[in-house]
């Protein structure tokens, strides 16, 4: 929260805070219109419009004549167990699902919870419009010009900014501007590794740093994670005295597809870790502004001194997913890194680099991201309700604190590929567990992407997806239920 916040802003960030930490529990009375004004000191008009912003997230509830109330959320579900991958790394190998899996999430008519991308109702499109408009405008000239370089040195500075708001103190020279968050990281990795080389990485983590692993012939060790606090420094620990690690990469902030965030202490550790053993640290951050909390978004770079932390981000999940721009902090590799950059794609479209600063410098961006948090919160929290009233008895649900991505456990024995196959066979699609992994693991898993489309079809088909579980498990057990809709 900063000062230059909207009063009401500011207080309703606070009020969420409590809520989501717990001091404020559901059906608890909120303090009235007139105490609220009173305390701190504001009109009415301002906490009125704080409440409403609050029950716009359906985080609190106007009962007539009695006031506001904390609303609802759903019971606690279990969270599902740390994973327990295989101790030696794996020869990556990922096939065509998740490929398939990516298609079909994107097909027109498709209820889709398959893939992690929010939808432009999330954002402010007319915001992205003039600021395009304004690049073109004043930078024409730009449109018949090879871009170079490392890229706009307004958008490097912006990116070297918006790094304090993860904690770091990051030179602008050092910014290297990629068409991605995924160009970054396949950068970094090519910077740091040879092929066959052993990559350490969150087990299960997104499938698309496997496919990275795939292409540049890198091995996966996957490291044991738990679904609250990330990767286990322990389990890291034990790899790096047996197995001849020559990178880690990680998601320390909502990490895909679990939604796990590092402790701070482990931050500090992990950089510690490093640090001693000469490892270098690649650390994607494209999910870090989504935090609720203000200390989840700090980076482990924040606490590296060694320069061996490189820092991957791009803007694809919190102010305009259509531009694809990625960035990443080189530190001592900057120098390499411009030139495989240069080497294999050049640079991007000066115009969109000066619309992202643009965007980026704006005043009211951090008042975006806050409403971009609380309606994502609400969304989840319904999310997490239908599937406790609908799924099979024994299904543990992760509960990210912020983000878009939840990640099932299913009851052992269900298979998620064949419960995939059935929902697209009406018109719904979700991600097996087995995108995840360069082991044959979490195949009782499911992700659900929730950034996209979210109205009645999509309830209806969250439901929907319960439904054929509960009847697939049934029929496993040999009690058959009938699909019925």
């Amino acid at each position: 929260m900063t000062t230059h916040d909207p009063l009401y802003l500011q207080i309703a960030e606070s009020i969420a805070d409590s809520i989501r930490a717990g001091a404020l529990v559901r059906g608890e009375r909120l303090h009235s219109v007139r105490d609220v004004a009173r305390t701190r000191g504001v009109s009415m008009a301002t906490v009125v419009q704080a409440y409403r912003s609050l029950e716009d997230a359906r985080l609190i509830e106007a009962r007539p004549r009695s006031g506001y109330f904390v609303a609802a959320r759903p019971a606690a579900l279990p969270e599902p167990e740390t994973s327990r991958p295989p101790a030696q790394s794996q020869r990556v190998d990922v096939g065509a699902l998740a490929a398939t899996v990516m298609r079909m999430a994107r097909e027109p008519g498709v209820v889709s919870f398959g893939a992690a991308c929010p939808e432009s109702a999330l954002f402010d499109v007319e915001r992205v419009r003039r600021a395009m408009n304004r690049a073109v405008t004043r930078h024409r000239t730009t449109l018949c010009q090879y871009p170079h370089g490392p890229g706009d040195e307004q958008l490097r500075r912006a990116i070297a900014r918006h790094a304090v708001t993860l904690g770091c103190a990051v030179d602008p020279s050092d910014v290297l501007i990629t068409s991605s968050c995924l160009e970054a990281i396949s950068l970094c990795l090519r910077a740091v590794c040879e092929p066959g080389d052993v990559v350490a990485l969150e087990s299960p983590c997104y499938f698309g740093f496997l496919e990275i692993l795939e292409n540049l012939h890198l091995r996966a060790l996957e490291i044991p994670t738990h679904p609250r606090t990330g990767i286990s420094l322990d389990a890291l620990q034990l790899a790096f005295d047996t197995q001849p690690v020559k990178a880690v990469l990680t998601v320390p902030t909502l990490s895909n597809p679990v939604g796990a965030c590092m402790p701070l202490a482990d931050r500090q550790r992990l950089a510690r870790m490093v640090a001693e053993r000469g490892v270098p640290l690649i650390e994607d951050v494209i999910y870090n502004g989504l935090a609720e909390q203000e200390e989840r978004r700090r980076a482990v770079r924040s606490y590296d001194s060694s320069g061996l932390v490189m820092m991957c981000g791009s803007f694809s999940k919190t102010i305009a997913p259509g531009l694809r721009l990625g960035w990443l902090d080189a530190g001592r590799w900057r120098d390499k890194l411009e030139r495989l950059k240069a080497a294999t794609a050049g640079g991007q479209a000066t115009f969109m680099e000066r619309a992202m600063a643009d965007l980026l410098t704006q005043t009211g961006n951090e008042a975006s991201l806050r409403r971009l948090r609380s309606t994502i919160a609400a969304r989840m929290d319904e999310a997490r309700g239908l599937i406790a009233q609908h799924f099979p008895a024994g299904t543990r649900v992760t509960d990210p604190p912020g983000g878009f991505i939840l990640w099932l456990e299913l009851p052992k024995g269900l298979d998620s590929v064949l419960l995939y196959q059935a929902c697209l066979a009406e018109g719904i699609c979700i991600a097996p567990g087995t995108m995840f992994s360069a082991t044959d693991r979490f195949r009782h898993c499911v992700r659900l992407g929730l950034g996209g489309l979210w109205d009645d079809a999509h309830r209806q088909g969250l439901r929907r997806v319960g439904q054929l579980a509960c009847a697939m498990l049934a029929a496993k057990k040999g009690k058959a239920l009938p699909l019925v809709a």
